[in-house]
């Protein structure tokens, strides 16, 4: 065929690049397919050349397998409940511990400082809230983050020493994660609340829910979380912002061991009705299972897996399991979401928490097709809430072998987020969450969709190329 002849014929075009040129062909009325496409790390050529070193190292892959099999393999189990000073690694009689990467009190946002401050009052080493401040400032009581001590917890985050924490145990590795217990919606302290509304459900957290737990599951035994959130995520939960499903199942789990626990039935009953209606009961249980089959697979020299994502309210931060403890940041995202009545963007804080763990094992928002009723908090519609699931699958080094999603022919939801195809694809991990009013004690101000900042994962991508060339 002649050129002459080629260009007598009806031509189909596809343009890879810049929309402009596909316009311009549109315009004279020839048919033409864009593919959006733009090049790793935004075009930074520095960011390409370490991206096209982890791609195609074969330490980088024989890591990167360990790790995967290492958090597929992840076995979680309830075991009890204990006060954090009892149990949590390394946690000190003055110590808090706060959702996110590391934060010193005057960077904290409004939230952050209000838990501490309720978190302080709470635990007696103040007796006002300006004298809490000043505790706080003084460096008198250290602040450290929940990850630094196998521990989790949502917006704020704040675990203090006393308070009743949830143990789960990785039965397939033998290493523990921990989290505080949800304290319902409205005014709370994870929310910077901590007026005595606050502090006196705490302390009945402490004194009897906590106790409670702990004898439920002492005569009832452990409870197996995978298959729990593996049925749950069948019944419409997606396990981060809608808990619904789990939160019955693990009712039915511990409530008849809590009826034959001999405990006084005014409290008795007090606890199950609190359970009942508290749709985020096992939100916090979700958190510490997720973080218990993550660490697992952290600390394997080489590997690309991201093994933690969390904000304070100010940083979002990853960790990755060839870097070990170091934290890759950059600034926390603000939400796009649904505010409730009399709230708008104004009024909210970046992103906040250390919920974004269930992303993290492939759980949230990476399993929104398995909950479409999602939407209607966060925003969107159910094609939307299956779209983030597919769009997920591009980001991960698989699929859950034991959470799987109905709408999507019952695949394994999309786990095991690698930095390598973040950077290469330029999909960002997606995230649904609450939004926080930016002062404390306002509460929750609405929920939306937020996705982690790229310069995180081009960041890691960098430090492990070093790392693996020294």
């Amino acid at each position: 065929m002649s050129v002459q002849q080629l260009f007598e014929q009806q031509l189909s075009v596809v343009n890879v690049g810049l929309p402009s040129f596909a316009q311009a062909i549109q315009e004279v009325k020839t048919p033409v397919v864009h593919l959006e496409w733009s090049p790793p790390a935004q075009g930074d050529p520095a960011v390409g050349m370490h991206l096209a070193e982890l791609l195609v190292s074969e330490r980088v892959d024989a890591a990167n397998e360990e790790a995967i099999d290492r958090l597929y393999e992840g076995q979680p189990v309830l075991l009890g409940v204990a006060r954090a000073l009892e149990v949590i690694p390394e946690m000190a009689e003055r110590m808090l511990l706060h959702a996110g990467p590391p934060i010193a009190w005057g960077e904290m946002c409004g939230p952050m400082q209000g838990a501490i401050t309720g978190a302080i009052l709470f635990e007696g080493w103040a007796s006002s809230a300006d004298e809490a401040r000043r505790l706080a400032a003084s460096g008198a009581v250290r602040l450290e983050p929940n990850h630094h001590h196998s521990a989790v917890g949502p917006m704020a985050g704040v675990i203090s020493p006393s308070m009743p924490v949830w143990i789960v145990e990785n039965q397939a590795y033998g290493n523990r994660a921990y989290s505080n217990m949800n304290e319902g919606l409205g005014k709370v302290l994870r929310f910077g609340a901590y007026d005595e509304e606050v502090l006196s459900r705490l302390r009945w957290m402490r004194d009897v829910l906590g106790p409670a737990m702990a004898r439920a599951l002492e005569g009832g035994g452990p409870v197996e979380l995978r298959p729990l959130i593996a049925q749950a995520l069948h019944m419409g939960d997606e396990v981060h912002n809608r808990n619904v499903a789990a939160s019955g199942l693990l009712f039915r789990r511990l409530a008849p061991a809590l009826l034959r626990s001999g405990m006084d039935s005014d409290d008795e009953a007090a606890v199950l009705e609190f359970m009942a209606g508290n749709d985020h009961f096992f939100l916090n249980v979700s958190m510490a299972s997720s973080k218990s089959m993550l660490d697992a697979a952290h600390g394997i020299p080489g590997s690309s897996l991201v093994t933690a994502m969390a904000r304070n309210g100010v940083d979002f931060g990853i960790r990755v399991s060839g870097l070990g403890n170091e934290w890759l940041t950059a600034p926390a995202p603000d939400i796009e979401g649904l505010y409730f009545p009399g709230f708008s963007a104004a009024d909210a804080n970046p992103d906040l928490g250390d919920s974004s763990i269930a992303e993290t094992v492939g759980l949230g928002g990476f399993a929104m097709a398995a909950a479409p009723a999602i939407v209607q908090f966060v925003g969107g519609s159910p094609q939307d809430a299956v779209a983030y699931s597919r769009e997920m699958r591009q980001i991960t080094l698989g699929a859950s072998p034991a959470f799987t999603l109905p709408a999507l022919s019952f695949g394994g939801t999309a786990s095991g987020i690698d930095i390598r195809l973040v950077v290469d694809t330029g999909v960002a991990p997606i995230i649904n969450t609450g939004i926080a009013h930016r002062k404390a004690g306002v509460g929750q101000v609405g929920a939306g969709l937020v996705r982690a900042p790229m310069a995180c994962f081009e960041r890691a991508v960098t430090r492990l190329a070093e790392k693996l060339a020294e």
